[in-house]
């Protein structure tokens, strides 16, 4: 087994300080997403979503962004999977990102809606028609006998819809208002930067926590 107190690397990039940072955390998250994709870095938009469920358990998986403005941050999913009846039941959430080629992350905290229903179909009729149908096949989140069982409804849906795939009534949008932002910049010592935007009395204001 590998000696895992040994796997380390120190961070010496980038820097985060106060007279650097912008006023608004939406053009901070603009400006840290466009070096992201600048960097080349893979799936820049994938994000660590954590939910809480009836149970009182937390659950954390990987999606992708497709959307953001000073609205709030938007991504997709079949509204009867684990994550979507966690935030139906309770719209307290994270977004997470990490993009360890710029040893930055950040951490998004705030509550979900549903996106409007053309809000949904605009998206999802942008969708590949394959993506479309397989939204149809995935009764996401529950448990089926065997791969061939998902290839067959696949098939089924595609024959029945073929390329005119319609918006599924339990697919759409979750979109994030946060009330809360966290940049964190790796640097030496492991003395990082963490700089967090909190939101009250109608306007952002920043703070520094200690690494």
């Amino acid at each position: 087994m590998p000696n895992l107190a040994d796997l380390r690397r120190d961070f010496a990039s980038h820097e985060l300080l106060e007279s650097n940072v912008a006023a608004d955390p939406f053009e901070q998250f603009k400006m840290w997403f466009d070096d992201a994709l600048a960097s080349d870095v893979i799936d820049a938009n994938a994000m660590t979503v954590a939910t809480v469920g009836e149970d009182g358990r937390p659950s954390v998986r990987v999606v992708l962004l497709k959307g953001y403005d000073h609205d709030g941050f938007v991504f997709y999913t079949n509204y009867g999977s684990k994550k979507g009846t966690d935030l139906i039941g309770n719209p307290n959430t994270v977004f997470h990102f990490f993009w360890p080629q710029l040893d930055r992350q950040i951490g998004i905290y705030g509550t979900v809606e549903k996106t409007s229903r053309e809000e949904s179909a605009e998206y999802f009729n942008s969708r590949p028609v394959d993506s479309r149908i397989g939204a149809w096949a995935s009764a996401q989140s529950t448990v089926i006998n065997s791969r061939d069982e998902l290839e067959h409804r696949f098939a089924e849906f595609k024959e029945k819809f073929g390329d005119d795939v319609p918006l599924p009534e339990f697919w759409g949008g979750f979109r994030m208002t946060p009330f809360k932002f966290e940049f964190w910049q790796g640097r030496q010592n492991r003395l990082h930067d963490r700089i967090i935007y909190t939101f009250g009395d109608g306007a952002w204001t920043t703070s520094r926590l200690s690494p």
